[in-house]
């Protein structure tokens, strides 16, 4: 029906979330209709995404070893706010509410899946050494978003007992205790995405977080 490489391209369109079969087709053909410059320009973007790292310390997107919020030295370095996936990151920055630091789990908890492959450990250790004074649970609020909020908490509460009876801590014992969990208030509505969210549902949702801990 297709040229070869139409039908190829179409498939590989097809294969990105959301883009069926119909909005495939309508995507190369506005990609054919392009002059070679963009073309050019699109195709090595593309490949450029190949050159770009996860950030070693919140594995958020980076160009380096650490991406630009962990490199910047005017954030917050004692609040963490925990996110599903980077997408989550760009709707929380755009409402100008937060200033601190960002740590990405890589999704959340699901039923038959106990969350063994998220970076749940990674985060309780940046809480133990990185003098941490609250961390934001912003989980999408959903089913599997709010179970995993409540298995953070948990974890964390295990955390914050242990180093404060056993004195492991670097921090002493009465700062450590401080460490608070916050969930991000209910401007957001039960099964919403955050990135789907307007600043200001958003806004509202980070200023109204409540404690969990």
């Amino acid at each position: 029906m297709y040229p070869k490489a139409f039908s190829k391209l179409i498939k590989n369109m097809s294969s990105l979330p959301s883009v069926g079969p119909k909005m495939a087709e309508r995507l190369v053909l506005f990609l054919f209709k392009q002059d070679m410059e963009k073309l050019t320009d699109f195709a090595e973007n593309i490949l450029e995404i190949k050159n770009l790292k996860i950030c070693s310390r919140c594995f958020n997107i980076a160009e380096g070893e650490l991406c630009e919020f962990c490199k910047d030295p005017k954030r917050d370095q004692h609040s963490i706010c925990v996110v599903e996936e980077p997408l989550d990151i760009i709707s929380i920055e755009r409402t100008r509410s937060y200033a601190g630091l960002y740590h990405v789990l890589g999704g959340v908890i699901q039923v038959g899946n106990a969350g063994e492959e998220l970076k749940i450990n990674e985060l309780l250790t940046r809480v133990e050494n990185e003098k941490i004074s609250e961390v934001i649970l912003a989980t999408n609020p959903t089913t599997e978003g709010d179970a995993t909020a409540l298995y953070l908490k948990r974890k964390l509460q295990i955390l914050n007992a242990s180093l404060t009876e056993s004195g492991e801590s670097d921090l002493p014992k009465a700062e450590f205790s401080k460490v608070k969990v916050t969930r991000l208030g209910r401007g957001l509505s039960t099964g919403a995405d955050l990135e789907y969210a307007d600043e200001i549902t958003l806004s509202s949702a980070l200023t109204n977080r409540t404690e969990l801990l």
